[in-house]
């Protein structure tokens, strides 16, 4: 809150805000439990305010020597010192520190940065928090992001993905949404509900090395498609069931979608 007002003074938006943390949770058992501490999950203001504590993070990496702040010449002579440079990636309460030096160095930086959250109240997760070299990668919202020699010559490239926790998370999804419509809809309510889903997430992942990735989940959505028309068609004929929704082709397409 000293943050929140430091930026805002405007009373009655700190007041809101105060409501906000101190409007307690209803539980299962319909009772009010008050909160003293954090923000309830799922809150709207949650979002906000890890941003707001985040902050101070983001404020000592940049003004650090070896951040952003440092000159093309101090960070080389840094390099030449063996000192790291680092850089900070975040995207609310997910973050990402670059680090250009040794895993001694990683870890240094690690410790600094609990230090500096700890003056918010705020941990780092042993469970989440990962020192891992970039020829192996980090996932990172939802990418895999990780360096390796380009097919053909010696050089090597940073390449970015769609990690396998992202692509299982989708494959789930059209599993769950093929089982939930019943056969005894038509085909385009299906179809609607698999592009809604689909269309966002390959927007998403789209930037990235993803072909092979979006090979793979076209292949999966083509054989839970088709198990479901044969689940609803089940005295159908196979090239009967190509002709109707396929139209002799491969890829099923129902009458307007």
């Amino acid at each position: 809150m000293d943050r929140v007002r430091a930026r805002i003074g405007d009373k009655r938006v700190l007041a809101l805000v105060k409501a906000f943390l101190k409007s307690g949770i209803l539980g299962e058992d319909r009772s009010l439990r008050k909160t003293d501490t954090g923000t309830p999950q799922g809150s709207i203001l949650s979002p906000l305010l890890s941003n707001v504590a985040l902050s101070v993070l983001d404020e000592h990496i940049a003004h650090g020597p070896g951040g952003p702040s440092s000159t093309f010449h101090e960070r080389q002579r840094r390099r030449r010192r063996g000192l790291p440079n680092y850089r900070l990636i975040r995207y609310a309460d997910d973050w990402c520190l670059v680090v250009s030096g040794t895993q001694a160095d990683a870890e240094m930086l690690r410790e600094e940065a609990a230090e500096v959250l700890s003056t918010m109240g705020l941990r780092l997760s042993p469970e989440k928090t990962l020192i891992t070299h970039i020829d192996k990668g980090p996932d990172f919202l939802g990418w895999r992001i990780q360096r390796h020699r380009k097919r053909g010559t010696s050089k090597h490239y940073i390449y970015a993905y769609p990690s396998r926790k992202a692509l299982a998370a989708v494959m789930a999804k059209v599993k769950t949404q093929c089982r939930k419509t019943g056969t005894g809809l038509p085909f385009d309510a299906l179809i609607i509900c698999l592009n809604q889903m689909l269309r966002g997430w390959c927007a998403y992942f789209r930037p990235g090395v993803s072909s092979s990735t979006f090979q793979y989940l076209s292949s999966y959505l083509w054989g839970r498609v088709i198990g479901w028309l044969r689940r609803q068609h089940a005295r159908m004929t196979w090239k009967d069931l190509r002709r109707r929704f396929c139209g002799g082709g491969w890829w099923p397409a129902g009458e307007g979608t």
